[in-house]
């Protein structure tokens, strides 16, 4: 087991001028489950590769423990990769696949035999092993695949989106099985994934990345309660945080027909840039019903509702003036009792559950204070 430390690590593809990942300084402790999470093309991959010595690293350095791996043949760098393939020999059994790495290492066979066993046993796999591949389920492949990495005893693991490839069902058990495992060896990980619910039910600690540049990283908590900007406020959270940016008006931001009151630190700390606006969020689950002359109630015409037996989600439309009632994505999601949901067309009032308000500058993005 080890630490694993980016150092200003940055890689620029050959033909591009800007680079895939941008300067990325990253410490992660020993024994630690950490999720490096983005949208298709942040650069996510591209961390992992370079980690992995699959990509040069063209400025900055990669540590292994104390040791400088920048410049280490992949072999060389006792790590082991499990991918979003399996990418098993479908011509060998599942021990055979399991023990390969070692064999070509040239272990003694017994040794194989009795690491292989030993994984199988974790993994559950035990009435497998004289299996071949096309036998198996894609779960039961995953975990062959997870089984390679364990027999190598490495010091890190490298995962690459390997539950993208299996059903929603299995993928929730799977994810559970890995998380549960990692705790078990202990061993550093390093996990990748565009899912932001695998993040954060799976890691330690979640880096999230936009377009080669580290956003934030934290516990997934963290990350959910303080998003460090409005793009991982967005991105966290699943339905995703309602946001806009809407006028400010005597000390209150005009929300749809609503008038809803700011702190004098979020006031003290617009500028300028910010044109008189303020980018606000708030998550579905943190909306209240509410009556029309409540301070700060918010009025929704309700599009549709989605009913889910334990929860509800309504979609509306806010009232009001186009410059007031615009959000992404076009519809607010507030949650709702599912016993009592609204019906399409009705207007209901929303207030914000005071403190869960999230503050942004409408020309950085960056959090405000509360």
């Amino acid at each position: 087991m080890a630490t694993v430390t980016f150092d200003g690590a940055t890689r620029i593809y050959p033909g591009n001028d800007k680079p895939a990942v941008d300067h990325l300084s990253l410490e992660i402790e020993d024994g630690e489950f950490l999720v490096l999470v983005g949208p298709s093309g942040c650069g996510k991959s591209t961390s992992l590769r370079m980690l992995a010595g699959l990509e040069e690293v063209n400025d900055g350095r990669i540590f292994i423990g104390e040791r400088d791996v920048t410049d280490v043949q992949p072999k060389d760098r006792d790590i082991a990769m499990v991918f979003q393939n399996y990418a098993l020999y479908p011509h060998m059994t599942v021990a055979d696949n399991m023990g390969f790495a070692l064999k070509i290492a040239g272990m003694p066979k017994g040794e194989i035999r009795q690491r292989v066993k030993e994984a199988a046993r974790i993994l559950d796999l035990e009435e497998y092993l004289a299996r071949k591949p096309k036998a198996l389920s894609g779960g039961q492949r995953q975990r062959v695949a997870m089984g390679r990495a364990i027999v190598r005893n490495p010091k890190v693991f490298l995962m690459d989106e390997p539950l993208s490839n299996l059903d929603a069902k299995l993928r929730v058990s799977t994810r559970t099985q890995i998380a549960s495992l990692q705790r078990r060896l202990g061993v550093t990980t390093v996990y990748v994934t565009h899912d932001q619910t695998e993040a954060l039910t799976m890691g330690d600690r979640i880096a999230v990345l936009k377009d080669g540049l580290l956003q934030q990283v934290g516990s997934p908590l963290v990350l959910y309660d303080k998003p460090a900007n409005a793009f991982v406020a967005t991105f966290i959270g699943s339905p995703a945080m309602n946001i806009g940016t809407f006028p400010i008006k005597d000390d209150a931001v005009l929300i749809g027909e609503a008038t809803v009151p700011l702190s004098r630190a979020v006031m003290a700390a617009l500028t300028p840039e910010d044109e008189g606006k303020l980018t606000v969020g708030f998550r579905p689950e943190n909306m209240e019903p509410a009556r029309a002359e409540d301070p700060g109630a918010i009025p929704v015409v309700i599009d549709i509702v989605e009913e889910l037996g334990s929860d509800a989600y309504a979609y509306g439309t806010l009232k009001g003036d186009p410059e007031t009632a615009t959000l992404q994505g076009g519809s607010l999601i507030a949650r709702v009792n599912p016993r009592e949901v609204p019906r399409q067309g009705d207007v209901v009032y929303l207030t914000i559950r005071p403190g869960e308000q999230h503050n942004f500058s409408a020309a950085t993005g960056e959090r405000l204070p509360d």
